[in-house]
Formats: structure tokens, sequence, C-alpha cells
């Protein structure tokens, strides 16, 4: 196993992972804070830095059946939250 690369991003305001405190996001990569997760408030971000991805799987979301990656800490694997990847949410008129 190699050596692990760590990105830092600078700023007044940085989102962190909440175990390790390795940065994760800028406050201006926040595209919405209007989402809710299961364990309360959920951001959408534009980018963020030092994640890997879980495999796809389909989730059964509020909105409907959504394609997703859950989303972990690359430093210590902890899961941060989840990504879209697909939306299968239908509506029947």
């Amino acid at each position: 196993m190699g050596r692990l690369f760590i990105e830092t991003l600078s700023g007044p305001r940085i989102f962190k992972c909440r175990y390790c405190k390795v940065d994760s996001a800028s406050r201006d990569d926040v595209v919405s804070k209007e989402f809710q997760g299961r364990y309360g408030r959920a951001y959408l971000f534009r980018n963020v830095v030092n994640i890997s991805l879980g495999p796809i799987e389909e989730r059964q979301l509020i909105s409907g059946l959504h394609t997703v990656n859950d989303v972990y800490c690359s430093s210590c694997q902890q899961i941060m939250g989840w990504k879209y990847v697909s939306s299968k949410a239908c509506c029947d008129f």
C-alpha cells in the first residue's frame, strides 16, 4: 500500500471529516443546504476532496428510487454521506 495523499484546502470556512478532521470541502462549493439526510441536515456540494466512493447501489429515498454511492473519508474510512449517480424517481400522471 502506498502513501496516502491528502489535499489541504484554504479559506476561512472549510468542512472537515467529523472524526479525523481532514479537509473535505470549501464553503464556496456548497450548492444547497435544502436537503434532509437520515441523521439531520444534508448539503449538496459542487466539489469535494479526500473522499473515496463505495459501490453503486439502488436506494429508496424520500423522493423515490435513486442510484447512489456511499462517500467515505479517504483518511479514516468513516462514512460521510452519499453521492447521486442517477434518479429513477418517476411520477404517474
